[in-house]
Order: C-alpha cells, then sequence, then structure tokens
C-alpha cells in the first residue's frame, strides 16, 4: 500500500511538474491573444479617420488609426487596447469619443492586426511609445492635451508610459494589480509570481503618477476582480472618480464603449 501512495504521489508530482512546464514555455500564448485582422481602413469604420503607421524604436511599422480633435483646443486620447483582439473591435469607441469632439488615435500592438514581431512587456511599452510619439510629432498633439485610455492589459501599459511621460489625464479602464494578481485568481495551484516573465506591476507605478486618474470597472467582472480595480484606484496619487458599472463583466459592451466608459473619458478630457 506505502508503495502505491508513493507511486500515485509520484505520477501527481510529474504531471504537476509536466503543466507548470508547459506553462512556463507558453505563457505569452495564454497572454496574449492576438488577432491577425484583416482590419480595414480607418475611413471606413471611423468618420474623418486616416490611417497611420508608427515606427518603434527597434524598427517595426504598427498600424494605426487616427482621427483629429474637432479643434485645436481638444484633447486627444492615446487608446492602449486589452490583450485580444485588434483595433476594430475597438472603433465604436473611437466613432464615439470623436463625435464628443476628441481626437483619437487607435493603433495595435506587435502580433496583433497584422503587426509584425511578437508581444512582450517590453515590446508593448515600446510600442506606446511610438504611438504617443506619432501623437506628439506628427500630428501636432500638445502634451497637456493628450489623455491615455488603458483597456485591462492596456491600462497597465498607459500606466508605464506614465511614469515616464504623464499625461493630461488617465482613465483606466478594468485594471488589476499586476499581472500575477490576475493570474493566480485563474491558476490558484501554480507559483505563477514565479513562473511570470512579464510582470505589469500597476498598481505599484501608478503610486507614483501625479495625474488626475479615473477608474472605470464592471462590478461582474469575471476576468479582473473588481477588487483589484478599486485597489488600483486606492493606489492613484490623483484619483478624480472611480466609476463601477453595476452588473457588467470584463467583455461586455457596456464597457467597450459604454456610455459609463465615454462619459469618464469626455468629462476627465473637459476638467484637465
Amino acid at each position: 500500500m506505502v508503495r502505491s501512495l508513493l507511486v500515485g504521489a509520484g505520477a501527481v508530482a510529474l504531471l504537476l511538474a509536466l503543466v507548470v512546464g508547459l506553462l512556463w514555455g507558453f505563457q505569452r500564448s495564454l497572454i496574449y491573444l492576438p488577432d491577425s485582422g484583416p482590419v480595414g481602413s480607418a475611413g471606413d469604420v471611423i468618420p474623418g479617420g486616416r490611417d497611420v503607421v508608427l515606427r518603434t524604436f527597434d524598427g517595426l511599422d504598427l498600424g494605426g488609426w487616427y482621427v483629429p480633435a474637432a479643434d485645436e483646443d481638444a484633447a486627444t486620447v492615446l487608446v492602449a487596447n486589452g490583450n485580444g483582439g485588434h483595433r476594430g473591435l475597438r472603433a465604436p469607441l473611437a466613432r464615439a469619443l470623436a463625435d464628443a469632439g476628441l481626437g483619437v488615435l487607435l493603433f495595435d500592438y506587435r502580433g496583433y492586426g497584422g503587426n509584425p514581431g511578437s508581444p512582450t512587456e517590453e515590446g508593448l511599452a515600446r510600442d506606446i511609445r511610438a504611438a504617443r510619439a506619432f501623437l506628439l510629432e506628427d500630428a501636432g498633439v500638445p502634451a497637456d492635451r493628450l489623455l491615455y485610455f488603458g483597456e485591462s492589459l492596456g491600462a497597465a501599459v498607459v500606466t508605464e508610459l506614465a511614469t515616464e511621460h504623464p499625461p493630461a489625464g488617465l482613465v483606466l479602464r478594468s485594471p488589476f494589480v499586476d499581472l500575477a494578481s490576475v493570474a493566480a485568481e485563474h491558476y490558484p495551484l501554480l507559483p505563477v509570481r514565479a513562473l511570470l516573465w512579464d510582470r505589469y506591476p500597476l498598481a505599484e507605478q501608478l503610486a507614483g503618477v501625479d495625474v488626475p486618474t479615473t477608474v472605470v470597472l464592471g462590478t461582474a467582472d469575471s476576468i479582473v476582480p473588481p477588487e483589484q480595480s478599486r485597489a488600483v484606484a486606492e493606489a492613484a496619487r490623483q484619483l478624480h472618480r472611480l466609476v463601477e458599472v453595476a452588473g457588467a463583466d470584463h467583455n461586455d459592451r457596456v464597457l467597450l464603449d459604454g456610455d459609463a466608459v465615454v462619459d469618464a473619458v469626455v468629462e476627465l478630457a473637459e476638467r484637465s
């Protein structure tokens, strides 16, 4: 009997080691869920939009859609997507913001929307800098009229950018404390903090960002627990508003381009 127990325990340990090894090796395919497209042309989906190319520091050309602001005093919103899909899924958000008179830049990270490269934390940091550089240097957007909007993983991407280049305002939709905290929710039996290559320490970085910040969450979010988004709000040095959308799950339309999200961006733009 003892021998049988030892054999059984060994088999379980071997299986666990195999699972951990697979997760360690293929973790980025679980974190980043790109859709290669096609994404189409900006003018076909966003009135007044135009196709643009963003050049990263490491030489990649990324596709984007840019809609200029209605007038020179209006703010422009740099949108950082979540970990899934491509910019086409965010077109309704861009249309709503443009209808409110704001400028908008949608773009895809490396490996998304037909772009070259493979996504990593360092790579996405370079991508968002290329997007900001386009707005300031090519589109002529003043730095003090630039807002960052980050969706889920994108909230971590724009927060990291804000530590180096603070915007006029920051809107974080469904943000997590850090990537390991989310992973631990979905893989509670695995040592995710020891396994992860990409960290995205959002709350820690946000504590050093001194700009007006709005946090939007869904109270029924099954991907990023609402308490994590509330913890992010508590970490903000200048929390402007915490917007809780009752009954909304992570990918519900109301959190993609619903009134609560659009109004939060417009209101912060007007304040800033």
